[in-house]
């Protein structure tokens, strides 16, 4: 996205487009991606941003909350920023901590407990963790 579509975009979400919003979006929206706030942090300051760790985060929660991006907590250690806020579930392989996204018709539920009186499902997530099986 050019710089243009970029504040365009973050506009669209009720979110002001300022220079640093600009950048991080800039990083996270290239491509469909699952990034943390530190590797989002460490790309902008190879790219010679000076913007401090608050900031990022700061950032993060607001695009969450205005549903530019989805947070996912995967496995309790950090927070993850999904770029692809359709939805779908996760792989996560555990040894190498990447997330591959899974298409929602790719898994199949028989039956879900009914919620309690008064709520609804909003939304599931899942994240099928994997590892390398054994050699021998």
């Amino acid at each position: 996205m050019t710089q243009t579509e970029l504040a365009e975009h973050l506009s669209a979400h009720d979110i002001l487009p300022t220079a640093q919003r600009l950048r991080i979006a800039a990083v996270l929206l290239a491509s469909p991606q699952h990034l943390s706030a530190e590797q989002i942090l460490a790309q902008l300051k190879a790219d010679g941003a000076r913007v401090s760790k608050a900031t990022v985060y700061n950032t993060l929660n607001l695009f969450s909350s205005r549903g530019l991006i989805r947070p996912l907590s995967v496995d309790g250690t950090r927070a993850w920023f999904d770029s692809n806020v359709e939805a779908h579930y996760h792989f996560h392989d555990v040894e190498g901590g990447t997330l591959t996204d899974v298409a929602v018709p790719e898994v199949q539920f028989s039956r879900l407990p009914e919620p309690p009186e008064g709520m609804e499902v909003a939304g599931i997530d899942l994240v099928i963790r994997l590892r390398r099986r054994p050699c021998g």
